[in-house]
């Protein structure tokens, strides 16, 4: 079964305005990550953008591009738009890529995709990675997830989970406690890369937000909220950092000029 890679570029940024237009050995940055798709078994690779300057600089490059709404309010609801625009049947795969990935491994694309395929009661596939690093656990911006023996979602958090109640009931971990991870039990770091059956994502866009999706602002958990399951795989391939700050721009940049991208 074919699937499509779509990218979702806003050149609004609070932190980076004009992101995927931001220059990286030679090219814009949503090149980079177009590039990256079209190494994956994707039959189709699209670039989906609200403005007319990125438009214009992804058709320079020969990328595919599909011109969406100014008003969305998530990359979600731009994913429904070029599904809907490009008459996807049902049952079609559609990966959202996201465009500040320069370096995403194909491979994890591929992985997303195959997952879908291979677990038929899955609405969405994403991605996670081990944590090892405590702190990361009791770090609010590394979102977590817990997953059943199949690898289906229980849930995502912000919040430290599972919750190792013996070893931490004493601990204040934001005072400074001598903490460490509890054995036998994995934690894992979700990785924001998405597949979803077309149907899908006519669905998502007509449920409202969640209650634990407003607080802890996760997308996702309006999916869980309203039975769609999420199929979580361990990632085959450590996932490069994207690009939030100028930091990670400058960081990638060095990364790509010293030949090892």
């Amino acid at each position: 079964m074919s699937f499509t890679v779509v990218i979702p570029a806003r050149y609004a940024s609070s932190r980076l305005p004009g992101k995927p237009l931001a220059e990286i050995a030679g090219k814009p940055m949503v090149q980079h990550v177009y590039e990256r798709a079209l190494e994956s078994r994707a039959s189709r690779v699209v670039v989906a953008t609200d403005d007319e300057r990125i438009r214009s600089a992804c058709e320079r490059f020969g990328a595919n591009v599909v011109l969406t709404s100014p008003d969305h309010a998530s990359g979600t609801d731009r994913l429904e738009e070029v599904a809907r625009k490009l008459g996807f049947e049902a049952d079609h795969r559609v990966v959202n890529v996201q465009g500040d990935e320069p370096l995403i491994p194909p491979a994890l694309i591929n992985q997303v995709a195959d997952n879908l395929e291979r677990y038929p009661d899955a609405a969405i596939a994403t991605l996670c990675e081990r944590i090892h690093d405590v702190d990361h656990v009791f770090n609010p911006n590394v979102v977590k997830v817990v997953f059943d023996h199949q690898g289906m979602a229980h849930y995502f958090s912000r919040a430290p989970i599972p919750w190792a109640r013996d070893r931490w009931q004493d601990s204040n971990p934001l005072a400074g406690a001598d903490i460490s991870l509890p054995d036998g039990v994995g934690y894992f770091r979700h990785i924001g890369i998405y597949g979803y059956r077309a149907s899908v994502l006519g669905q998502f866009v007509n449920w409202a937000p969640a209650p634990t999706e407003k607080v802890e602002s996760l997308e996702q958990l309006r999916a869980l909220y309203n039975g769609a399951l999420i199929h979580v795989d361990v990632a085959t391939e450590k996932p490069p950092a994207g690009v939030d700050t100028e930091a990670d721009l400058e960081r990638i940049r060095a990364w790509l000029d010293s030949g090892r991208g």
